[in-house]
């Protein structure tokens, strides 16, 4: 799954296939769970992100808020900025919820790969989770464009569509990556 921008919306989504799951691991203690729930603090916050997403959009199905007021929330939000920065692995301009993928891609996927190979897979699949979701970003952050230069009926239609997409999307992921990985990132990562 390489280049999704040809991918129908509706065919857009992390939950295709058979999600991998986490190897048992035994004996984990609850202050490696707890460790691992940090990852549900981190991604508590992007989901923050969504219900203002939300709310910008109901404001203006309902005719309170103009839609270049969507542009610019879509735009400067720090969820896309810190997806933008995975996407193209840059990792510039983007500030300290960047961290967030910097630190899955680079550092804990890899050091529980490197020590717990049977989690080899469930990485796999999170990482190509990523970038669904970051195409679902990219697709609202052009409708949102879109709207504001033509705000008309189909396009918010077209808007409210990906971005319900891509908020299914990222509950699931979360979702899955927390409770998958809420004992390995205890167990296996030194510092979150």
């Amino acid at each position: 799954m390489s280049d999704l921008s040809s991918t129908p919306l509706d065919a857009l989504s992390v939950e295709t296939g058979t999600r991998p799951s986490a190897p048992v691991l035994p004996n984990v203690t609850a202050a490696q769970r707890a460790k691992g729930r940090h990852l549900a603090a981190i991604h508590a916050h992007y989901l923050q992100d969504m219900a203002r997403l939300r709310a910008v959009i109901d404001r203006i199905e309902a005719g309170d808020t103009p839609p270049d007021h969507l542009a610019q929330i879509v735009l400067a939000s720090d969820m896309h900025q810190n997806f933008a920065a995975f996407g193209n692995l840059c990792g510039q301009g983007c500030q300290m919820l960047t961290m967030h993928h910097n630190i899955e891609e680079h550092h804990m996927f890899p050091e529980i790969a490197g020590k717990a190979p049977p989690f080899a897979a469930l990485i796999a699949r999170l990482r190509e989770e990523h970038k669904v979701v970051h195409e679902l970003l990219n697709r609202l952050a052009a409708c949102a464009e879109r709207l504001t230069r033509s705000p008309d009926e189909d396009g918010f239609a077209e808007t409210r569509a990906t971005f319900a997409a891509l908020h299914r999307a990222i509950q699931s992921h979360f979702g899955y990556e927390e409770r998958e990985l809420e004992a390995a990132i205890g167990v296996y990562v030194e510092r979150i």
